[in-house]
């Protein structure tokens, strides 16, 4: 690989392709790239799922979109939308996660340097590192920095994540939330995106019913999409007082629930992260150990935050082709959650 003159890069952009949570533990390389190159453009590339955690985020000059499901769609619409990129006249491309369509993007784009790791078809880029986000030796927010150092960008001693919130969408949530229990809420997530990740529904129910008798925090549900099905079986499961909000949320209005939480228990998703940047506490709930998949590479990175894993003597997770039942989320009893809610406790007065 050629080395990068750092003094050439004046429009840069970095891609992220992916989830909700992967996006949020991006934001700190966005804060780094801007102050190790204050005078540079930095843009963001994303998809439409994602754009409301980007924009607004004082450390990126423009964030563009990319509508894999919509006017994107196809490989067609990918290079036409490329082309038009090209006027952009970008310095540099940073891949922060490997996608066929990321890297065909940057090279119909003629971005004359594309950095991103050695999968997929990464004979399109100019600089390819190895991937070892697998073995799950430190967090996704420091892997991120192994691309930054082709281009000289320091690993921060502190990765603080950011999130904006726009004002318009604050009033809506709260049109939502009964007028007695502003702020005085708990929110539960008990969707994830894969059943390797999901502690029960039902747990989810206990656990949030022993918060709202002893704390006197109304339990408020999330989720989207199959995650509906699972906020329903929590709510069945339930005795106490609750608030199902699944499937009403766009992701400023859930922003705002979570900024405005005493404390958000979620399996292991992109919530989690949203709550760690705007400062709220969280508790993640992880089942699956392998390296990679685990809570080293994906925990909760704030002052307010932890996580709760079984060990269970697996020699190799196999997630969801799991042979013993999900042993290692099972195990995990309500009591442990409970034992974890409690030392957020000053929170909740």
């Amino acid at each position: 690989m050629n080395t990068i003159d750092p003094a050439r890069l004046k429009r840069i952009l970095i891609t992220r392709l992916d989830r909700l949570g992967d996006v949020i533990l991006s934001s700190p390389v966005f804060s780094a790239v801007k102050q190790r190159f204050p005078s540079s453009h930095v843009t963001v590339l994303v998809l439409k799922e994602t754009e409301a955690v980007v924009r607004g985020n004082p450390w990126v000059n423009q964030v563009l979109v990319y509508d894999k499901r919509g006017s994107h769609q196809g490989w067609l619409e990918t290079i036409r939308f490329a082309r038009r990129l090209k006027a952009e006249k970008f310095d540099v491309a940073v891949h922060l996660h490997p996608t066929n369509r990321a890297h065909v993007i940057s090279y119909f784009a003629r971005i004359p340097i594309r950095i991103g790791y050695q999968r997929k078809n990464h004979y399109l880029l100019t600089h390819a590192i190895e991937e070892r986000k697998w073995q799950g030796a430190k967090h996704e927010a420091e892997y991120n920095f192994d691309l930054l150092r082709l281009i000289d960008v320091k690993v921060p001693s502190v990765f603080k994540l950011y999130m904006p919130l726009r004002t318009v969408s604050e009033g809506p949530l709260r049109d939502l939330l009964p007028s007695e229990n502003q702020g005085r809420y708990a929110v539960f997530h008990p969707s994830a995106s894969s059943s390797s990740k999901m502690w029960s529904p039902e747990r989810f129910g206990s656990l949030a019913d022993f918060v709202a008798r002893t704390h006197r925090l109304l339990p408020v549900i999330i989720g989207e999409g199959d995650g509906i099905t699972d906020a329903r079986k929590m709510e069945q499961s339930m005795r106490e007082r609750r608030l199902n909000l699944a499937g009403k949320l766009n992701l400023e209005m859930l922003g705002w629930l979570l900024k405005g939480a005493r404390i958000l228990v979620s399996n292991d998703s992109g919530p989690v992260h949203m709550a760690a940047a705007l400062g709220t506490p969280v508790i993640s709930i992880f089942g699956r150990n392998q390296g990679g998949l685990g809570a080293i590479r994906w925990k909760p990175i704030s002052e307010r935050s932890s996580y709760l894993q079984k060990e269970v003597g697996c020699i190799q997770c196999l997630a969801d082709r799991c042979k013993l039942a999900f042993k290692c989320l099972n195990e995990l009893r309500v009591e442990d959650v409970i034992e974890e809610v409690k030392k957020y406790e000053s929170f909740f007065a």
